[in-house]
């Protein structure tokens, strides 16, 4: 993985940092929505709002289409996706024996 790469998606992971904008993504996961119909679940101030929608925006997580004086916001295709790909693999998924481990430890404190 480039820089630039691992930087964008740092970027990403870091917006999805703020419980605020979780739910924002939870809104939109459901399809497009207006500003009012995500203030409506979200309950935040429009201010703070805004401020989240465009962090969310800058991430690449997000795109909005201006609708006379509202804006729609949906989730950019794939965009999630992406960052599942390059978490690492929940360990019972990849057959791992995670007893050895515990194990391992326990003799390792009996040493100690």
């Amino acid at each position: 993985m480039d820089g630039g790469v691992a930087d964008a998606l740092a970027g990403a992971f870091k917006a999805l940092g703020d419980p605020t904008r979780l739910r924002i993504l939870a809104v939109l996961a459901d399809g497009t929505h207006c500003v009012c119909e995500i203030q409506e679940v979200v309950d935040v101030p429009g201010n703070l709002l805004s401020h989240h929608l465009k962090v969310l925006r800058e991430a690449g997580l997000i795109e909005g289409e201006r609708r006379g004086r509202w804006i729609d916001y949906h989730l950019v295709g794939g965009a999630l996706e992406r960052l599942r790909g390059v978490l690492p693999p929940d360990p019972v998924d990849l057959g791992l024996d995670l007893t050895r481990c515990a194990d391992a430890c326990a003799r390792e404190e009996g040493r100690a």
